[in-house]
């Protein structure tokens, strides 16, 4: 991997996205904030079947809650409660810190990755592989506290660990949907590389942009699987 490429940028102009305001960002909020809306309460009417079955399934395979919720921190650094349907086994937090320990990160600090992370049920892996396992999220979009487009929520513990940098992605909601997820391979993406995706959707996001991440998006969860 070219390191030159994936290094943080130095300088303060290009560290720091340019804030944006004015009519026509205002324009862009406010149509965006309505196809959240929309389609989040869309998707869930059509799917609530869907998802009801999945959840049942993933209960069936382990008898226990299938929803898992964590806390995340969306814009501005305000914590919320993340809704998802379970993909781990149970005690799978307490786990992830044995795996640390032992040395088993296989991301940069403070993401964690495992190619083959042991705490994936067999259901897991199948909703993960589609992105069933984010259905949930939809009540997080109609709710405000998500978009369909922006960058991933982070963890509090991983927030902790940010600089100055990396805490500007959290300037703009969280989204289902990133620069970074529409990248072939994205797990082999170092951690600088995935901050600066974000950094250049913040300072580039438009209409067309999240239209664009959208329907790359949708092309990588049907037929390419290569973040998984």
């Amino acid at each position: 991997m070219n390191e030159e490429k994936d290094a943080v940028p130095q300088t303060e102009e290009q560290a720091t996205p340019k804030k944006k305001s004015g009519f026509k960002m205002g324009c862009y909020l406010f149509f965006k904030r309505l196809f959240d809306i929309v389609s989040a309460t869309l998707l869930l009417l059509l799917l609530s079947w869907f998802i009801l079955i999945c959840i049942l399934v993933k209960w069936l395979e382990d008898f226990y809650n299938p929803v898992y919720i964590s806390r995340r921190v969306g814009k501005d650094g305000k914590e919320f409660s993340f809704i998802k349907i379970r993909t781990m086994c149970p005690r799978a937090d307490e786990l992830k810190e044995q795996l640390i320990a032992a040395g088993l990160n296989e991301a940069d600090p403070p993401a964690f990755k495992m190619e083959n992370d042991p705490r994936i049920t067999k259901v897991g892996k199948f909703f993960r592989r589609f992105s069933i396992d984010e259905l949930l999220q939809l009540l997080n979009i109609i709710g405000g506290q998500m978009s369909v487009i922006g960058p991933r929520p982070p963890e509090p513990q991983e927030v902790a660990e940010y600089t100055d940098y990396q805490k500007q992605r959290l300037a703009v909601k969280g989204g289902l949907l990133c620069l970074w997820q529409i990248q072939k391979d994205r797990n082999k993406l170092s951690f600088d590389k995935w901050m600066e995706l974000d950094m250049e959707y913040i300072e580039k996001r438009s209409l067309w942009l999240d239209t664009k991440i959208l329907f790359k998006g949708l092309y990588m969860v049907i037929f390419d699987h290569s973040g998984k």
